[in-house]
């Protein structure tokens, strides 16, 4: 799984990838982490808003911080699909 936390670096960013290892840790995922900071790479993506949470090159999440639930909660459809 390669999950990408998009982001400027503002505390509500740095949260969101501290949920985001949060969740992996507790499901036990093999995953690859990316932060994103670059503004330019964050364009590119199509996110409009961050922070953005992007699994397997598909936008999941912009905008908000989400809960370490809603993540996992995303992993687990994330694998399904």
């Amino acid at each position: 799984m390669e999950i990408k936390v998009l982001g400027s670096g503002c505390a509500n960013c740095k949260r969101l990838l501290e949920h985001v290892e949060k969740a992996v840790e507790e499901l036990n995922l093999k995953a690859t982490i990316t932060y994103v900071t670059d503004l330019v790479e964050i364009a590119k993506s199509g996110l409009m808003r961050t922070p953005g949470l992007i699994i397997d090159g598909k936008i999941v999440s912009s905008g908000k911080v989400l809960s370490i639930n809603e993540i996992e909660t995303l992993f687990k459809n994330s694998s399904n699909g």
